[in-house]
């Protein structure tokens, strides 16, 4: 028995430093990077299927460097919320990093909550807002329990998704392998499939500090930097998975704005379509959870600095704040913000956290040196 439970144990130790941070960054990647699959035709297919995979490939390898940096940058310097991080990191200058922040959670939230009431209507018949009520409560209810519970969520919604998105796969491949094989092979290669994947990972860059809270199971360089190597992988592999199976109806997917009912409608299997709204529901849980409890992770070290308890009741807070403020954007209309509020807050992310991480973090690390051995910071 002692030693069914040191083996439980270790393997528990090893998810948690090794494979939690990228569930976590996939958690939070997945509503806004590619859950309907409308992002993987704009940067990947539309580029051709081969030249796609090699984008993809691109795309995983910017995540992982910059997942890798930031990791081990929080556990190196044990700034595990993005308010202390970035004072660490940019100084007085921190703050721009939070303007960003805020203003892509408004916009990522405003899509949740058009997203979701739109899946739960076509799903289960129930209304707008029903299915908005529903979304705040389940959010509410995550950051409220705080990191421990949320981090058993993600971990087990991630594993449920992964298994989905496999079963979407192999069905793809029983049904239409012939038309995989042939749009690959019949594909142009496009000569921007380098740059197609550095602008997909830079749109999705900002979101990395979210995942710092995760980091603190981390006690050695080698364990940060391989999470934060695996990251890319584990958050890439899902859309891979949904890509490849996207391929199928390459050229006429590029016209569909939601390529993933596209996909369920020609797949023609009921119970499964049923099955795979409910899990992307759950996706955008993930996702306006994760971002929400960075929010409360930077109020509770303000908390902690003050020598007071950040009170439980207040955490709910920010989630019924932000969901009420991206539910009246998504209501007003403001689709203009939307379509160019992300390539406007890239630009800011690329400036205040990814050049400076590869740079002035890296350069704070090498000084900063190897602690005494027996020493974990």
């Amino acid at each position: 028995m002692s030693s069914r439970i040191l083996l439980l144990s270790q393997s528990l130790r090893f998810f948690q430093r090794y494979l939690l941070p990228g569930f976590v960054f996939q958690s939070v990647v997945i509503a806004g990077g590619y859950g309907t699959g409308r992002e993987l035709v704009e940067f990947f297919l539309s580029l051709g299927p081969a030249a796609g995979l090699l984008a993809m490939l691109v795309s995983t390898l910017v995540w992982s460097c910059v997942c890798a940096a930031t990791f081990e940058f929080a556990r190196r310097f044990s700034v595990f919320d993005y308010r202390r991080f970035f004072r660490r990191l940019l100084g007085r200058g921190w703050f721009l990093f939070e303007v960003c922040y805020l203003l892509l959670l408004l916009i990522v939230l405003a899509v949740i909550a058009s997203a979701a009431g739109s899946i739960i209507r076509d799903a289960l018949g129930f209304g707008y807002v029903a299915a908005t009520i529903g979304m705040v409560a389940a959010i509410g209810a995550l950051v409220f329990w705080g990191s421990r519970v949320l981090e058993r969520f993600l971990s087990l919604w991630s594993i449920l998704l992964y298994c989905v998105f496999a079963v979407f796969l192999a069905i793809s491949l029983n049904r239409f392998g012939e038309g995989i094989a042939d749009s690959f092979s019949a594909s142009q290669w496009s000569s921007g499939w380098f740059f197609g994947g550095i602008e997909y990972a830079a749109y999705n860059l900002g979101t990395i500090p979210a995942v710092l809270f995760a980091i603190r199971h981390c006690k050695r360089r080698k364990e940060a930097l391989a999470s934060g190597f695996l990251a890319g992988p584990i958050a890439m592999l899902p859309g891979l998975f949904f890509y490849l199976c996207m391929a199928a109806q390459y050229p006429a997917i590029l016209n569909q704005d939601v390529p993933a009912k596209s996909l369920l409608d020609a797949l023609g299997i009921p119970w499964f379509g049923l099955l795979f709204q409910i899990v992307l529901f759950g996706t955008l849980i993930e996702t306006g959870a994760s971002l929400i409890h960075a929010v409360n992770e930077r109020v509770d070290g303000l908390y902690r600095e003050s020598g007071r308890e950040y009170p439980r009741r207040l955490r709910p807070t920010a989630a019924l704040a932000f969901l009420g403020a991206g539910a009246l954007t998504a209501q007003i209309g403001l689709r203009d913000l939307i379509a160019s509020g992300y390539g406007m807050i890239t630009w800011g992310f690329l400036l205040v956290y990814v050049a400076p991480v590869l740079t002035v973090g890296v350069w704070k690390l090498l000084r900063a040196g190897r602690e005494p051995r027996g020493i974990r910071a």
